[in-house]
């Protein structure tokens, strides 16, 4: 009797691993204070060291990026892009390198790792100042409020700051680890600005982008504070859409971030109404605005530089909106409300507005948080929603108001 062989069944092969697990998290992991990271919802970029700083001077910001990004190029720089942060007032000196070496990957949110929890903020005895005190604030905000009623101006959006400081040294890869797992879809980012200080944030908002032709901006204004509470949290979503004075707060933005815009665009898409997104803490008005570019020569940068300050983070009128901020604010904004990005020697770049953000040097941290005062708006609700703002930042930190 013949036997038949026993053909052993073929093994079974693991299915390939996920093309972007670890891709963009292993970048998060490898970030150090002397580093400059930035997540976006495109891309996770982070560089080391300096091959050449953008001079400080007089020509527009974005003819010296471009031709530092040119000179790089003779040099044989692999790939030159320039990475960094400008300030809310262009004219002061920007941040803005063309790095050694740039490690790219895949968005934060096409990480699957991106969803395990950071480490919880080991305990740390925080020293709380408040830079002006809330009540300080809220008679700023009353008395922006009594000038629009005379006819001065429309809006103005109004700060306060918090400078935290501890005994011990800043973990600010900790700090960057934490802001970015809870809001991954957002703009992360951690810049050197001044030797010993960094610039670290998660913003929500998109100041403009270029991918070849395309252009996209997406001007927030109108906020309101997330809720723990489900229910709680919906109703809130629902009353920010149907608010008059939300609404015609981001109006006014969306209308400012067109007329900047069409100069540059052959064609432009801009929607009737704002749809909502959020982040952990808060609800924001959002309306994203397209377009198609007629000039290949202008960059994201040169863009930008127009659109930058919009009503959302100055007010309207610029000018009068920036003579009433430097009255009323007791510190200098630096780098707050400004931009942070990247942009390359073919013009793409992302360049997002500087909100939910800190400046870590030595031992402390001076966090911002601004809301866009117009005529209805009330002192209390404005210091509620600029202490909501600050939020996104203690929790990384593990400090409260």
């Amino acid at each position: 009797m013949s036997t038949v062989p026993q053909v052993a069944p073929p093994r079974p092969t693991a299915a390939p691993a996920h093309p972007a697990v670890g891709a963009a998290t292993t970048l998060l992991d490898a970030y150090r204070p002397a580093d400059r990271l930035l997540a976006t919802p495109t891309r996770t970029l982070l560089a080391h060291g300096v091959h050449r700083t953008v001079e400080h001077g007089s020509e527009p910001l974005s003819e010296r990026v471009a031709r530092t990004l040119r000179e790089a190029r003779t040099e044989r720089h692999p790939a030159p892009v320039v990475i960094g942060a400008i300030p809310f007032d262009q004219t002061a000196p920007a941040a803005l390198v063309v790095s050694e070496a740039l490690r790219t990957g895949p968005a934060l949110t096409a990480d699957p790792l991106v969803a395990l929890p950071s480490p919880t903020p080991p305990p740390v005895d925080w020293v709380v100042r408040a830079d002006p005190e809330p009540e300080v604030y809220g008679q700023a905000v009353k008395e922006a409020v009594d000038r629009m009623w005379q006819g001065e101006f429309s809006k103005v959006v109004l700060a306060r700051s918090l400078e935290l400081t501890t005994p011990g040294d800043l973990d600010i890869p900790g700090m960057v680890q934490r802001l970015a797992r809870r809001d991954p879809g957002g703009y992360t980012f951690a810049l050197p600005t001044h030797p010993g200080r960094t610039l670290l944030g998660a913003s929500p908002e998109l100041l403009v982008s270029r991918k070849g032709n395309r252009l996209v901006a997406n001007p927030l204004a109108g906020s309101t504070p997330r809720s723990a509470d489900l229910a709680e949290d919906v109703r809130r979503a629902a009353a920010l859409l149907q608010s008059a004075k939300d609404l015609h707060e981001h109006a006014v933005v969306v209308d400012a971030v067109h007329q900047a815009m069409a100069p540059y665009c052959s064609t432009m898409t801009v929607p009737e109404r704002p749809t909502l997104i959020r982040t952990a803490t808060m609800w924001h008005l959002s309306t994203t605005v397209t377009g198609e570019l007629a000039d290949p020569e202008a960059s994201a940068l040169e863009i930008a530089c127009a659109l930058h300050p919009t009503p959302a983070v100055c007010g309207t009128p610029t000018d009068l909106a920036r003579q009433v901020i430097r009255e009323s604010e007791p510190f200098d904004r630096g780098f707050f409300t400004g931009m942070v990005g990247w942009g390359n020697a073919d013009g793409d770049g992302e360049w997002v507005v500087t909100i939910r953000c800190a400046e870590a040097e030595g031992s402390s941290l001076r966090l911002y948080a601004g809301a866009g005062v117009v005529a209805a708006s009330e002192p209390e609700a404005e210091t509620a929603e600029t202490a909501a703002k600050f939020r996104t930042f203690l929790s990384a930190v593990g400090a409260e108001l």
